[in-house]
């Protein structure tokens, strides 16, 4: 007994060292190492550190064993150059996967009239259709990166989106182009279900905004960029082209991605080099606790399955700020979907000129990003040092103050413009207020998320898993709620619901998030981060 609390003293220490704090951390018990061929199936995977741990728990227990903590092939321990090169081919992979989610948009009226799609639903369907698998794809890929590593997981599925890119272009019917589509979205969710744990791998909690920041711009202004180039190439040379090029854009970042990126993931790291060395059997005896929680590769897929609905079910903090997230992520493809008729009707925009209206998104979505990462770590910080030093996730928040207040405003704004029919600039310039305060709240949720969740990766795949669903919905009756309320009442309805989700619970969760999390097991062992 004795002996117990002695290890339980030595892994609470060590876990104060962490950038996830972890307190009364109970090691796992050391068990007898498994035979040969049962420790390479188990460890064909493993689990350690990072941002985005499966556990944090185990994470303080693996944090004892050896030197790893300044062991040079340590992603931690890269040098800055290498971090920031591996940080920008994730943000490549980043962009195209979700470029390809929204490139069509300004030439749908084309491919609904090359393939004869009368109904406004299945129209607004071959668009979002994209977005549906892009929720279930890193429910399965996630877990797959910390068995197989997570290089090759992002390597494979860019391979996938530029074949299934390639099916949409030469898809002979509509129900063969939604197919190709729902693959080319199950695919392209690699870079999302990997990424984010891979920023972690690289950098610690006080310095992880700005690489965060990065990175999440690509879900952003892919969506973003994607419909510029796609109005111009529809109109140009035909629908078809917008795959073929979305499939030249793959090949070109696999390309620079395959031979330049490293595996930043700890455990596969350190069982490829035990492999090398020929010393898989000490590195097992080392590391026994991955024998005793992770023996089963089903049961691991099936945790990492279940577990994210079991985060929105069982804690309101994971429900209400993934369910913002995912309405600002609805109403944004509302706006892809809607945008080209829109402008079209309107303002007599040619489909090349109506991928410029994007322009007010992307502009909003850089500016926060600039902006906003700036803003987040120096309040993070600041509040920090009038705690000794000692931060808590709670002082991500003030930062989603203040991008909450931007939503209802860009919505007002781009409603009541384009329903008096003001110049064309008034509605982009909605768009792009409403495009600021969708980033600079995007990106505090899910420091929050990571910070204060012991799954923090389920955590963040709750959030993925939930805003894909709404935008794969919202443009499915978005139209139909314009032409009933009219483009103004609609987007006031938006600007109200907004207020609503995005303003009074992250007060309140600012003030009482600490006696919220103790109260729940999913929360309760995540107090801090130094």
């Amino acid at each position: 007994m004795a002996q117990n609390e002695s290890e339980k003293a030595t892994v609470e220490s060590a876990s104060h060292s962490l950038d996830s704090s972890v307190t009364h951390v109970q090691p796992p018990q050391k068990q007898e190492a498994a035979p040969q061929g049962e420790l390479q199936r188990v460890f064909s995977y493993g689990h350690g550190e990072s941002a985005l741990p499966e556990n944090k728990i185990e994470e303080a227990f693996e944090n004892l064993e050896g030197d790893w903590e300044i062991d040079p092939e340590n992603a931690r321990n890269w040098s800055t150059r290498k971090k920031w090169t591996t940080v920008c081919i994730l943000s490549a992979y980043t962009f195209v996967s979700p470029l390809a989610s929204s490139m069509m948009a300004p030439g749908i009226p084309q491919l609904a009239f090359k393939y004869g799609i009368t109904d406004a639903t299945i129209v607004a369907m071959t668009l979002s259709i994209f977005l549906l698998s892009f929720a279930i794809g890193p429910l399965i890929l996630a877990p797959l990166s910390e068995m197989y590593g997570r290089t090759w997981i992002l390597h494979i599925g860019n391979i996938f989106s530029i074949a299934f890119s390639l099916g949409c272009a030469f898809a002979p019917n509509t129900g063969t182009f939604i197919g190709m589509r729902f693959l080319a979205g199950f695919s392209g969710s690699a870079p999302i279900a990997v990424g984010g744990g891979s920023v972690g791998d690289l950098f610690s909690a006080k310095d992880r905004a700005s690489a965060m920041a990065l990175y999440s711009l690509g879900p952003l202004v892919g969506p973003v960029v994607g419909p510029i180039a796609g109005g111009f190439i529809a109109q140009e040379i035909g629908i078809k082209w917008v795959f073929i090029i979305i499939a030249i854009a793959c090949g070109m970042v696999s390309a620079f991605a395959i031979p330049f990126l490293r595996e930043t993931y700890a455990p596969v790291i350190r069982f490829r080099r035990a492999t090398k060395r020929g010393d898989l059997e000490n590195f097992i005896k080392a590391n026994p606790h991955l024998v005793a929680e992770h023996g089963n590769k089903l049961h691991f897929l099936w945790q990492n399955l279940y577990r994210p609905i079991e985060m929105l079910t069982r804690s309101i903090i994971c429900f209400v700020l993934s369910l913002y997230l995912a309405f600002l992520y609805g109403i944004y493809y509302l706006m892809f979907a809607t945008f080209a008729a829109f402008f079209n009707t309107t303002y007599g925009f040619s489909p090349g000129i109506g991928g410029l209206v994007y322009l007010g998104l992307g502009i909003g979505f850089f500016s926060a990003t600039v902006f906003g990462a700036k803003f987040a770590d120096g309040v993070y910080k600041k509040l920090s040092e009038k705690n000794n030093g000692q931060g808590t996730p709670e002082m991500r928040i003030p930062a989603l103050f203040f991008g909450s207040f931007f939503v209802p405003i860009g919505l007002f704004w781009y409603g009541w413009s384009a329903q008096a029919k003001t110049h064309w600039i008034m509605p982009i310039i909605g768009s792009a207020i409403f495009g600021f305060g969708m980033m600079t709240s995007f990106l505090p949720v899910q420091l929050y998320l990571v910070d204060a969740f012991q799954y923090a990766a389920s955590a963040t795949a709750a959030a993925a898993l939930f805003r894909s669903l709404l935008g794969f919905a919202f443009p499915l009756f978005g139209q139909q709620m314009f032409d009933a309320m009219g483009i103004g009442g609609g987007n006031s309805l938006l600007a109200g619901l907004a207020i609503v989700l995005g303003i009074p619970f992250p007060v309140w969760l600012y003030f009482k998030g600490e006696k919220m999390r103790a109260r729940n097991p999913l929360t309760r062992t995540s107090h801090a981060n130094k």
